[in-house]
């Protein structure tokens, strides 16, 4: 009895928030494509998303771009629509396994690789973009991941992120939008689309390096003291905003307008002339 219970005490201590990380998004898989704002479910969305890309990233013209938590290959399949040679790499073999069946009935060219956002083992400035979507937040050492992607990264190459400050709202109205959500969730019932261990979440949440939101400013200071420069916030995301409303339901409508949802392009600059 002993040696069992020592045994599940270091499992236990040996169990990380990227375990967690690892797990939930693993479960999370299997309804993750059901819900409004993971998966594109018309044509103004998608059409976003494309403006998106091409305004900060440029034309595809079968350059590489690495979509870091990748998913179930979502933004993957948007980058390879306008002309984007495409690597996705993930935390969690389930997200990977639907995103190659996905790709498969699709016969998108892409290649899907399991990896950490810290440590992706891509070669040295390999690619000329990288991309992510709602990976920030979750992001337990975002040093160690910026200066990643900064070394995976061609000279010149272009770094997107997507992702939104969610916890607190910041201004009064955000505070008014949220006190309404909450106030239509309690009449509004029915199904969502996806099921979440709100315990586990809520854990993670606690844990990560964003844990009190991923303030737009906070990642702006972290890519610059990574090397990035040229960067830009952009709130500009009305199309994807209005395209994901016209599939959800009142509160997550209201919940989504509460936050500060944004894209951070960068750039790597080029190398230093030898003059």
């Amino acid at each position: 009895m002993e040696l069992v219970l020592s045994m599940s005490s270091n499992v236990a201590l040996n169990h990380t928030v990227k375990d967690d990380i690892r797990e939930y998004w693993g479960k999370r898989s299997e309804t993750f494509d059901l819900s409004p704002g993971h998966e594109i479910f018309n044509e103004e969305e998608r059409t976003g998303w494309h403006a998106l890309f091409r305004r900060h990233l440029g034309a595809g013209q079968g350059r590489q771009v690495l979509d870091v938590a990748s998913g179930t290959g979502v933004i993957s399949l948007l980058l390879h629509d306008i002309g984007f040679s495409v690597t996705g790499i993930d935390f969690a073999e389930p997200m990977l396994a639907r995103a190659r069946d996905k790709i498969a009935r699709k016969g998108a060219p892409i290649r899907f690789v399991l990896g950490d956002a810290e440590q992706t083992l891509e070669p040295d400035a390999t690619y000329d973009a990288l991309v992510n979507r709602h990976l920030v937040w979750t992001l337990v050492n975002p040093d160690v991941a910026f200066a990643e992607w900064f070394r995976v990264l061609k000279p010149g190459g272009r770094l997107l992120i997507v992702d939104a400050d969610t916890p607190v709202p910041r201004t009064l109205k955000a505070a008014w939008l949220r006190a309404m959500a909450r106030l239509v969730g309690r009449f509004q019932k029915g199904a969502t689309g996806h099921v979440i261990d709100r315990a586990t979440h809520d854990r993670i949440v606690s844990q990560v390096y964003f844990s009190q939101g991923a303030e737009a400013d906070r990642i702006v200071a972290l890519l610059s003291a990574a090397g990035f420069t040229d960067i830009v916030v952009d709130r500009d995301l009305t199309a994807i905003h209005r395209g994901q409303g016209r599939n959800m339901r009142l509160r997550q409508r209201l919940e989504r307008a509460s936050q500060d949802r944004f894209a951070i392009a960068a750039r790597k600059p080029e190398s230093p002339s030898l003059a």
